[in-house]
C-alpha cells in the first residue's frame, strides 16, 4: 500500500479496534462474574429464608418438622431454587428434597461451599453450600440466564466491533489527511521549486514539532541547492568566456602560420589538424554550454505554433543535399492535419542531428525515411536509417553525454557525443520525449521524439 494516509488510516483501524476487543472481552468476564455474585447472592438470601422458616431450635428438629416448616417456601420458589438439606449426623443422609430436583441430588465439589455444577434434565447450577447447625443445606440457581445474557452481550460485541471497523476507518482516514495536511502542502510547495524558481521557500508554521524540522531542513537544503546553481550558471557564463577568447587567438596564430606559407609540407598539416581539432573543441565548448543551460531550464524558447508539414518540408531541400553528397537518398513523408507550438531553429537542429548521425552510419545507396504523423494532440517524428543499428541494452545509454558507439567499418567517428544528449534537452523543452527503436525490417535504427499538438494555430 503506497499510501502513507491509509496505511494511518489502517494502522489507527487497527488499534482502535483491538482495543475495543480487549474491552469487550475484559467487559465480558467482568459482566460474567457480576452476575455469578448476583446468583451467590440470591443462595444466599434464600438460604437466610429457609433458615428464619426452621426456626432457632433448628438443631432439635427431625426431617418430618424441616418438611412442614420449609415445603411451602421451598415449592413457592422452586421456579428459581433448587435445595437439598443432608443431616450430617452419623452418616451424611439426604432428608429433604425440592420438588423440582424430582429426587435427583446436587452435585458436591469437596472442599468448595460455592461452586458450578450439572444436572442432567435441568442444566448447569450455580450452588451454593451452607452450614446450618447439624444440617448442610444447597441452594441452587439455573446458570441459564446467565449464559443467555452473556450471548446477548458477546452477540453486541460482535456487531459494535464491526461498526468500529468501519468508524475507525473513516475516522482514520480524516485524521490522516488532517496529520498529512503539512506534509502534502510541502510536497506541492516542493514540485514548485525549479531551476527557474529556486527562491520559492515552504512555509513553516509556529510550532516546533517534526513537520516544521523537516520543512526548516528542506528549506536548508533549497539554500544549498540555490546557490549550487547559482555558481554553476556563473561557470557556464565564465567558461563561454574564458576558453572561446584563448581559442580563438590561438587559431588566429595557426591561421597566420600557414598564411606566411614558412612551413613544409609535414609541419603544415599538423597545423590543419590543430585547427580542425580546435575547431571541433570549440563547437564542443559551445555543445556543453548549451546542454547546461537547457538542463538548468535557464534556456528560453520562443514557441509559436507552426504547420508541421511545412516545417518538414522546408527541411527537406537541406536534408536531400546532405543525402545526395554522402550518396544516400532521403524520403519523407507526413499525415494528419494539426499544429505544434515550437522554435523553428531548434527543432531544425533536432533533424540536423538526427540526420547526421544517420548518414554516418548509413552504407552508400541506402535510404534515409522520416515519417511525421499528427494524431490525437500529438506529432510524432521517426526518423529510420540503414545503418547496423545498436543491441537494446544501448538504445537509451546513447542519449547520455559523450556515449559513443565503436564503429564496425573500421572509421573514426568525429562526432562529440553530445548530438542525441541536445536533441533529449530540445525535446524536453518542447515537453516531448525521445527515444530509440529498431527500424522496420529489423535493420537499421529508428529514433522517435513526439511533441503535444494543438487543434489550430498561425505561422
Amino acid at each position: 500500500m503506497k499510501s502513507i494516509g491509509a496505511r494511518l488510516a489502517l494502522w489507527y483501524a487497527g488499534a482502535a479496534t483491538a482495543t475495543s476487543a480487549l474491552l469487550f472481552v475484559g467487559g465480558y468476564y467482568l459482566l460474567q462474574n457480576h452476575l455469578v455474585n448476583g446468583l451467590d447472592l440470591l443462595n444466599e438470601a434464600q438460604f437466610a429464608q429457609i433458615r428464619a422458616h426452621l426456626g432457632n431450635d433448628y438443631g432439635a428438629l427431625n426431617s418430618r418438622l424441616i418438611e412442614a416448616r420449609i415445603r411451602e417456601t421451598t415449592d413457592y420458589a422452586s421456579v428459581l431454587f433448587f435445595i437439598t438439606i443432608d443431616d450430617r449426623r452419623g452418616p451424611v443422609r439426604p432428608i429433604f428434597y425440592s420438588t423440582n430436583l424430582r429426587g435427583l441430588p446436587i452435585p458436591d465439589v469437596v472442599g468448595q461451599h460455592k461452586f458450578k455444577a450439572f444436572l442432567p434434565g435441568i442444566g448447569e447450577l450455580r450452588v451454593g453450600e451452607y452450614i446450618l447447625g447439624p444440617f448442610d443445606v444447597t441452594v441452587a440457581t439455573p446458570l441459564a440466564s446467565v449464559r443467555e445474557a452473556m450471548s446477548d452481550y458477546g452477540e453486541i460485541s460482535l456487531w459494535l466491533l464491526v461498526v468500529m471497523v468501519a468508524f475507525s476507518v473513516a475516522i482514520g482516514r480524516g485524521l490522516s489527511r488532517l496529520a498529512l495536511r503539512p506534509v502534502r502542502l510541502i510536497r506541492e510547495t516542493a514540485n514548485h521549486i525549479s531551476s527557474d524558481n529556486l527562491s520559492e521557500r515552504i512555509a513553516v508554521s509556529q510550532v516546533r514539532d517534526e513537520i516544521s524540522e523537516l520543512a526548516l531542513l528542506l528549506n536548508q537544503m533549497f539554500d544549498r541547492l540555490e546557490s549550487s546553481f547559482q555558481q554553476i550558471r556563473r561557470f557556464t557564463a565564465e567558461v563561454s568566456h574564458e576558453l572561446k577568447t584563448p581559442l580563438s587567438l590561438i587559431r588566429l596564430q595557426a591561421e597566420k602560420l600557414l598564411m606566411q606559407g614558412n612551413l613544409d609540407t609535414a609541419n603544415e598539416e599538423s597545423v590543419q589538424v590543430q585547427l580542425e581539432e580546435m575547431l571541433r573543441l570549440s563547437q564542443i565548448i559551445d555543445e556543453l554550454l548549451f546542454l547546461s543551460r537547457a538542463e538548468t531550464r535557464d534556456l528560453r524558447l520562443n514557441r509559436t505554433a507552426h504547420d508541421p508539414q511545412v516545417l518538414l518540408a522546408n527541411f527537406d531541400q537541406d536534408a536531400r543535399v546532405l543525402a545526395e553528397h554522402r550518396g544516400l537518398q532521403y524520403l519523407y513523408s507526413h499525415e494528419g492535419r494539426g499544429f505544434v507550438l515550437v522554435e523553428p531553429r531548434w527543432l531544425r537542429r533536432i533533424l540536423l542531428n538526427l540526420l547526421t548521425n544517420a548518414l554516418n552510419v548509413s552504407p552508400s545507396c541506402g535510404v534515409i525515411t522520416l515519417h511525421s504523423s499528427v494524431n490525437a494532440g500529438v506529432w510524432r517524428v521517426a526518423l529510420s536509417d540503414v545503418g547496423p543499428g545498436i543491441a537494446p541494452e544501448y538504445r537509451e545509454r546513447i542519449f547520455e553525454r559523450f556515449f559513443r558507439l565503436s564503429r564496425t567499418d573500421g572509421m573514426d567517428d568525429e562526432g562529440s557525443g553530445l548530438g542525441l544528449a541536445i536533441c533529449r534537452s530540445i525535446v524536453a523543452l518542447h515537453d516531448g520525449k525521445i527515444w530509440a527503436e529498431t527500424a522496420e525490417g529489423n535493420t537499421g535504427l529508428r529514433i522517435v521524439f513526439e511533441i503535444p499538438a494543438v487543434a489550430g494555430g498561425a505561422n
